[in-house]
């Protein structure tokens, strides 16, 4: 088991993503920095609480979920109220915003916003995943909010299909989309009209997709193997930034956790 997180490559950028593994689970989630404030704290404190038994629906997640608020908004509006100000009023009006994906040892997952968790079968080449289509990444995810009722129309779960040659594995939505595309882009004649879609989107993301397209070779588990093969957050920021340079990767900030 392994958890690898990293800020976007900017010098002094804020890390607001959260990974964490145990014997039980994995979990990823990607705080939104874009709205709200304390996104780090949030979706460092969603995974240090996940319940070690699997959510199954949608009412044991929103049970979960106010189960556990409270004191995060407590401590909060605490720093909050030192600072004063625009900062406050911020955290009243917005709170703090995260996606959730998480996977347990039975294969059971679950997820809330764009964050993906994936199973690799090495014997088939077969791919599983929680997210929809491949355009789905250009809507705004729905995220987990530390004071507003989460939405059931958010909320995804499921089970893996595993065997011994299964890798569950889990990452944060730019590095999601990369896995994604390549293994789609492999697989171009079986998703070509998800492939397409996503092209006609026109967005930052169809620019990645093309990108793919026009490599020469493409071996899929070659290249899943390699990335999941980084032992080390510096050999882990490296390959990543290769692969920001080639065009294949947005920028964000990038995390990946192994079963």
């Amino acid at each position: 088991m392994k958890a690898l997180s990293i800020a976007k490559f900017d010098e002094g950028a804020v890390n607001e993503d959260a990974t964490q593994c145990t014997e039980k689970w994995i979990a990823v989630s990607d705080g939104a920095g874009g709205g709200g404030v304390f996104a780090d704290k949030w979706s460092r404190y969603l995974v240090e609480h996940l319940p070690d038994l699997p959510i199954t629906d949608y009412q044991a997640f929103d049970s979960w979920i106010d189960g556990i608020w409270e004191p995060f908004y407590n401590d909060c509006e605490e720093k909050a109220e030192a600072e004063g100000g625009m900062l406050l009023n911020k955290f009243y009006d917005e709170g703090s915003f995260a996606t959730l994906v998480a996977v347990w040892k039975e294969g059971q997952w679950m997820s809330y916003g764009d964050s993906v968790a994936f199973c690799y079968d090495r014997t088939t080449g077969r791919l599983q995943h929680t997210f929809g289509r491949i355009a789905d990444f250009n809507q705004p995810p729905y995220l987990v909010n530390c004071k507003d009722p989460t939405d059931e129309n958010g909320f995804k779960s499921g089970t893996f299909e595993t065997d011994e040659e299964s890798i569950v594995f889990a990452a944060s939505d730019a590095l999601a989309h990369y896995i994604l595309m390549m293994y789609e882009v492999a697989h171009r004649d079986e998703f070509a009209d998800e492939l397409q879609e996503a092209i006609d989107a026109q967005t930052k993301n169809s620019n990645f997709i093309r990108a793919a397209m026009r490599l020469k070779k493409l071996d899929f588990e070659e290249m899943l193997m390699y990335l999941l093969g980084r032992k080390h957050k510096g050999h882990f920021k490296q390959h990543l930034k290769k692969i920001y340079r080639e065009g294949l990767l947005g920028y964000d900030d990038y995390s990946l956790v192994i079963m």
